[in-house]
């Protein structure tokens, strides 16, 4: 009769191979740990630029491009309705200090925001966008996704934002 040969670096193979399938999350994909749950999104460095407080509700900044992402609360990822997003960026119109390229959106029940704005163009060599939350219900945050290309026609940011 054969037995299963066990030594050392099979045990710790095997002990690596149960740790990581109790890692993944959802559909296989490693799912980060925190002790609170889901954590808090981090300001980007730049993505203060230009900001102006109480950015008018607008419908849309223009056609053509897509600024889209969900806003959910830290810890329990519930989804936050009403929140508003001010979204600004430098496109065909002008620059980011263009009045027109700057408004601010709420979010749906499902936390989610979209807002429609002319081509984003690069400043200062990159193509991006900058959105904020910025109200005393929760942390600020800033954000600055850089496009890969200019010639994109859409970009995501979410917010995971913790209580003030």
């Amino acid at each position: 009769m054969n037995l299963p040969f066990y030594n050392r670096r099979s045990f710790l193979t095997a002990a690596g191979m149960a740790g990581a399938a109790l890692a993944q999350g959802p559909m296989g994909l490693i799912a980060p740990a925190f002790a609170g749950g889901l954590a808090p999104t981090a300001s980007m460095r730049g993505g203060s630029n230009n900001y102006r407080p109480g950015a008018p509700l607008v419908e849309r900044l223009g056609r053509g491009f897509w600024v889209s992402g969900r806003v959910v609360r830290a810890g329990d990822g519930a989804p936050l309705e009403n929140v508003r997003i001010q979204i600004w960026a430098a496109t065909t119109l002008g620059g980011e200090r263009e009045p027109l390229n700057h408004g601010s959106v709420l979010t749906a029940a499902d936390g989610s925001f979209k807002l429609e704005m002319e081509q984003i163009v690069p400043n200062f060599g990159q193509p991006h966008a900058h959105l904020a939350y910025d109200d005393s219900a929760f942390q600020t945050v800033f954000l600055r996704p850089v496009m890969p290309s200019a010639s994109d026609t859409s970009v995501t940011a979410d917010f995971v934002l913790a209580p003030a």
